[in-house]
């Protein structure tokens, strides 16, 4: 079965998409509002692609009746943002933090989770976040202006303290469970995991004597 990209309309391309790119890590992202209310907000078209500087990037689309999502209407006010990481025993409250909230409800406040003060920047961790990343907003990318490619340069790693192994730079793989995105209001755990051992490309024969 195949589909010409134009033959299909967008509802149904995203249905393509989300349904075997999977499973996608979750942006759980907190920004602050003009009045200093706090809001986190869940976005699994994520992932990191830089080290140097770090680069984060997450896409944020409007909601179904043309509204602007709170994460977005933050962000280009302020320039900064926080990604938080979640994990099994936060699952929960990240899918429902995904809710149309009215910009003047925080998701923190509402469904009782814990904030942290950030360092270099404004808006609140997550503080019981497995793995955060402050950032600055890098570059966006507005996409037929229905959605924005937000792009954010990372300043500083929180790392939940038993998850690492600052030797070694090392996770306890043993003690992190996160949660991956699949599609719908489906979601997957990633205990069951797999182990190669290291790749080694074709060796050319010894040449002979």
């Amino acid at each position: 079965m195949q589909y010409a990209v134009s033959d299909v309309n967008d509802h149904d391309r995203y249905k393509i998409l989300t349904a075997f790119v999977l499973p996608r890590p979750i942006a759980w992202v907190t920004t602050i509002g003009p009045d200093g209310t706090v809001n986190a907000a869940p976005f699994s078209f994520f992932n990191v692609f830089a080290e140097d500087p770090p680069i984060v990037m997450f896409a944020v689309n409007k909601r179904p009746d043309g509204r602007i999502k709170d994460t977005w209407t933050n962000i280009k006010r302020t320039g900064e943002f926080v990604v938080n990481l979640t994990d099994e025993p936060l699952a929960r409250a990240m899918h429902d933090s995904s809710g149309d909230f009215p910009p003047d409800v925080g998701e923190p406040d509402y469904l009782g989770l814990k904030l942290a003060p950030s360092v270099d920047i404004k808006p609140p961790r997550l503080a019981d976040a497995p793995w955060s990343m402050e950032c600055n907003t890098w570059q966006v990318i507005n996409v037929k202006d229905d959605r924005q490619l937000i792009m954010g340069e990372g300043l500083r790693f929180h790392i939940r303290d038993e998850l690492w192994d600052p030797k070694a730079m090392r996770v306890h793989m043993e003690k992190y469970h996160p949660i991956g995105r699949m599609f719908a209001d489906r979601y997957c755990r990633t205990d069951d995991r797999v182990i190669f051992p290291a790749a080694e490309g074709p060796k050319k024969a010894a040449a002979a004597d």
